[in-house]
């Protein structure tokens, strides 16, 4: 089999090209091999061995995902892309950040699971639809092409249907994977027929063969590619939670385990994004029968107000953190909402790394939920009144994940938002970046209660907390932990995201 320059440059030897997917079929070999497991012998189920197995396999993909992106394999120091099965995937830079960012939240929420699922059937099951969805993930992340676009994203959603509706004899799961089912099934709908337009106005699935198509199509064609691209962005819409497609993610998120919570509003959102990114930045012109842009732009503002505003109304934890999520859409929207083509690198890598950040700090406090779920504890910002006294180490990570979403310093979130402002600025939108600032400082109110309830009010009743779930603490004190420490290693991150982020550029 012929062997690829870039993968020898970059130091992963005498290789066959395929192997540069091996961070998504470390995945999907980690799934399979639980689901064989367990159809051998299903009565004989190990928690620990299942996790375990679950935890490796995500860690490994990390492992793999790292080592290609720090060798530079499919970056342009090294031969450039790596394109496989003609043409119709693609791996380099971009595509490997996201791919060690899947990697990242899987293994924390495998991890939490451990405990979390404790005393619950099918725990073979709801490991493998993690590993598939987040295979999924990863297949999005390498698209260069609308058809593996499309069975990609529903690759991702379809295990994520099914998560969300894992506790099958908790009325509220099923209720919520139901709907979250049938919004993802009209939004898939939209995103094929935005598909098929523009396939009908280029007469081909091959993003740069569109962008080249479009790029020089007639006026007429131009309007019926403009009408697909408004629905492929509909489709981008429901799976990033961003308005209008917004309203399954408060009842998926309040419904589901909290571990699949965190992963759908950290992984699935990312990976939205990573899609997103690729398609519109390489498969749409800027003036491709309609200004993408400007669309991004609306989106990005009613998205981010939306959800802060909604948050802030709320008075469950859980579904706060559901609208949060909503609004770090907006905030991320900003990548495509200020991307102004030639020039466009920085503004995309600050919304990456925004989204790298996002992702342990989100996830982290979901996990959180998780563990006051796992302890008894209600969902009300009242229910976590005296928990700081009586956690203390769980709660001091609650705090840094509420301080670090809102965008105070010393935690991550300050400087990836702090970058993604200036991104915007920098691109002459600085309205976009003063729109982004005010609903940020908004958040604050909301964040606030969470680390009011934990540290200054008093509890209403006395309670115990019991046991500690060790598996479930840890995977929140290792996202904390994450949180404060890409502060100060922020610098690689950005300049990383914003390189990985030029190259995809036309």
């Amino acid at each position: 089999m012929a062997v690829d320059p870039a993968l020898l440059q970059s130091g992963a030897g005498q290789l066959p090209t395929w192997t540069a997917l091996a961070p998504a079929l470390a995945l999907v070999a980690t799934g399979l091999i639980l689901i064989v497991a367990d159809s051998i012998d299903p009565d004989s189920g190990n928690p620990a061995l299942l996790a375990g197995v679950a935890t490796v396999g995500s860690l490994a993909s990390l492992g793999l995902a790292g080592w290609f992106l720090a060798a530079g394999t499919g970056q342009s120091g090294t031969g450039g892309a790596i394109v496989l099965f003609g043409d119709a995937l693609v791996v380099d830079g971009m595509a490997l950040f996201f791919q060690a960012l899947f990697a990242s939240v899987t293994a924390l929420v495998v991890v939490a699971s451990y405990d979390y699922l404790h005393d619950h059937e099918y725990q073979a099951e709801f490991y493998s639809l993690v590993l598939f969805a987040a295979t999924g993930m990863a297949l999005m992340a390498t698209a260069n092409s609308l058809a593996v676009a499309f069975v990609s994203l529903e690759l991702a959603s379809l295990p994520s249907y099914a998560l969300v509706s894992y506790l099958k004899r908790d009325t509220g799961s099923v209720e919520a994977g139901l709907k979250y089912f049938l919004i993802g099934a009209l939004s898939s709908a939209v995103f094929a027929f935005g598909i098929s337009l523009v396939y009908a106005a280029t007469g081909s699935l091959l993003l740069p063969d569109v962008y080249e198509a479009l790029a020089n199509a007639p006026e007429g064609l131009a309007g019926v590619a403009g009408v697909g691209i408004l629905m492929v962005a509909g489709g981008f819409a429901f799976k990033t939670a961003s308005v209008p497609f917004h309203f399954w993610a408060p009842e998926a998120y309040e419904g589901a385990p909290a571990p699949v919570s965190g992963f759908l509003s950290s992984a699935s959102k990312a990976a939205g994004f990573a899609l997103a990114f690729r398609v519109f930045v390489v498969g749409f012109p800027l003036d491709a029968g309609i200004d993408w842009v400007l669309l991004f732009q609306v989106l990005a503002v009613v998205t981010m107000t939306l959800g802060n505003f909604a948050a802030a109304t709320q008075e469950e934890v859980k579904r706060m953190l559901a609208y949060s999520s909503i609004g770090h859409a907006g905030y991320a929207l900003i990548g495509l909402a200020a991307y102004t083509g030639a020039s466009g690198g920085d503004v995309l890598g600050a919304s990456m790394a925004h989204l790298l950040v996002y992702g342990f700090m989100n996830t982290g406090a979901f996990l959180f939920v998780a563990l006051a779920e796992r302890w008894g504890i209600g969902r009300t910002f009242e229910d976590y009144a005296g928990l700081g006294a009586k956690a203390p180490f769980a709660s001091v990570a609650m705090s840094v994940f509420m301080f670090s979403l809102a965008g105070l310093p010393p935690f991550g979130g300050f400087f990836s938002k702090y970058f993604l402002f200036m991104g915007a600025v920098e691109a002459g939108f600085w309205w976009l970046a003063a729109v982004g600032a005010v609903n940020s400082a908004l958040s604050l109110f909301y964040y606030s209660r969470v680390v009011k309830a934990l540290w200054l009010d008093d509890a209403a009743t006395e309670f115990e907390l019991g046991s500690t779930p060790t598996a479930l603490y840890a995977a929140v004190v290792f996202a904390a932990v994450a949180t404060v420490l890409l502060l100060p290693g922020f610098a690689p991150v950005i300049e990383t995201a914003q390189t990985v982020a030029a190259a995809i550029l036309p």
